[in-house]
């Protein structure tokens, strides 16, 4: 026992898998995130989640305590993350730079998780037209509450339009823990970095990836399976990957993605396409365009892969 535990202590690949905590850095913690996401479905969705006897005349008492908790608990998470990634504080500079560095991480964190908070009639608007989108594009639901309460999507967007707000105001790691909560319950990856527009609906939605340039308009669907990835990514002259270059697809208004289709590379989806179900797309497509499934040949006895536009018969 003795010997393993000293194998494990100086493993060279220690480096890199071990991180070094400083006095006043939290850690992030996933079961904080996990009330944080709670406190905002419970603002934005009041009745269907958090407490029960909630009632329209007295709605602003359990709506300002559960922002301020939710306040509280986020500075603490986005202090964390800037910790977690401060080379600085890490690399174990003298006590009285660390103490001047953290004071300043506060203070970013508390303005941060202001902003944020600040945000939260906006994200209850955008989500609300989820809902809208979620509703009119399933036959099946029968009401706007069945949609809150057991919709995937709903449940991945509330996660991902906050780690959207933390992404785009830089705090690191917190946003892509939030993803990645969202991404473990329902089966949808999407990264924090992509840009979302409103009435954005997933139907069933298991094994949906959205990747962290793409760009999605508005009244956008997607079905299970679709992936918006990139292609393989340039390397620098080390050899290394090229990070942080858009590669992603750009969807524009009024697009439809069918099940297990996949989308790669920084292509535009123009407004009103619609790709069917298992197609491989990676190049642009014209506004109104239909790319459909790979048919049998009526005409031929052998099998021709014929796609089928909106217009006419053809190879695209």
């Amino acid at each position: 026992m003795t010997d393993l535990v000293e194998r494990l202590s100086t493993n060279g690949a220690m480096q890199k898998l071990y991180h070094e905590h400083r006095d006043g850095c939290p850690l992030p913690s996933g079961k904080v995130l996990g009330e944080i996401v709670d406190l905002m479905r419970a603002i934005v969705f009041p009745g269907y989640f958090g407490k029960s006897n909630i009632f329209l005349n007295s709605l602003r008492y359990p709506i300002g305590a559960n922002i301020q908790q939710m306040r509280d608990l986020l500075e603490e998470q986005i202090m964390a993350g800037l910790c977690f990634a401060n080379a600085d504080v890490a690399s174990g500079k003298k006590q009285a730079a660390e103490s001047v560095l953290l004071n300043e991480k506060r203070q970013q964190a508390e303005e941060i998780a202001w902003k944020v908070i600040e945000r939260l009639p906006h994200l209850q608007s955008v989500l609300a037209t989820d809902v809208e989108a979620a509703y009119n594009g399933d036959p099946a639901a029968d009401s706007y509450g069945e949609i809150i309460s057991c919709y995937p999507v709903i449940r991945v967007l509330t996660n991902y339009r906050l780690a959207h707000e933390l992404y785009v105001l830089g705090v690191p790691l917190i946003p892509r823990i939030l993803t990645e909560m969202a991404h473990s319950e329902t089966g949808i990856d999407i990264h924090p970095g992509a840009q979302i527009g409103r009435h954005f609906t997933i139907d069933h939605g298991t094994g949906v990836v959205i990747g962290a340039t793409c760009i999605i308009g508005d009244n956008v669907k997607l079905y299970q399976g679709v992936t918006l990835g990139a292609k393989s990514f340039p390397l620098d002259d080390n050899g290394n990957p090229i990070k942080g270059i858009p590669r992603h697809p750009i969807l524009e208004d009024d697009v439809i993605v069918y099940s297990n289709a996949t989308v790669l590379g920084r292509i535009t989806i123009a407004k009103g396409t619609v790709i069917g179900g298992n197609i491989w797309v990676t190049e642009s497509t014209k506004p109104g365009e239909h790319i459909i499934q790979a048919r049998k040949s009526r005409t031929k006895s052998c099998y021709d892969d014929i796609l089928i536009t909106h217009d006419d018969y053809g190879l695209l």
